[in-house]
């Protein structure tokens, strides 16, 4: 008798093997926590980069997060080693300008924190300040045409998610006030 065995996966291990994989990328939180900052520090001034690290850690303790990043970073490398079917091969490795594939993968992590992380993601995806920029540079031989829109997109969940939980202090505190 054939015994089936339940598939089974430990997200340590896919929390531990996304931050392993955006280190080799030459992603830090340090980095996307900076996007993060400069997307909310008109609003905040008082903002610390230690509290976009601790927002940026929020974002990707997430497994959907997590399987994104994984996703986008596997497609990027193996567009780099030449493995991807022709045409597709070509729209990755260029980046291709009507290839929005990178940006609906993107738009996933967007999603957890709400409808302002997608005004962020927009903004900075057209703005490719910081981290972005050296992402997105296409002469250093590595490919990047999902991994920028992700971490775009994951300071953009986290600034969103970050702007949520400001209101919400700001709320408490007026609830306080009034006692």
């Amino acid at each position: 008798m054939f015994k089936q065995v339940t598939y089974s996966l430990n997200s340590r291990e896919v929390a531990e093997a996304t931050n392993q994989w955006l280190d080799k990328r030459g992603v830090s939180k340090t980095s996307i926590a900076q996007l993060v900052h400069f997307l909310q520090k008109d609003y905040y001034p008082e903002l610390t980069l230690d509290e976009c690290i601790t927002n940026v850690e929020a974002v990707l303790s997430k497994r959907e997060v997590q399987n994104a990043v994984l996703t986008g970073i596997q497609l990027d490398l193996l567009a780099e080693e030449g493995k991807l079917m022709a045409p597709l091969q070509e729209m990755v490795r260029n980046d291709e300008g009507l290839y929005g594939c990178d940006e609906i993968l993107a738009l996933s992590i967007v999603n957890v924190y709400g409808s302002i992380g997608f005004t962020n993601f927009g903004y900075i995806d057209k703005l490719k300040p910081g981290i972005l920029k050296k992402l997105n540079d296409k002469n250093d031989g590595q490919i990047h045409t999902f991994l920028d829109d992700i971490v775009g997109a994951i300071a953009a969940a986290a600034a969103s998610r970050l702007a949520h939980r400001k209101q919400a202090g700001r709320e408490e505190e007026a609830e306080r006030l009034k006692e």
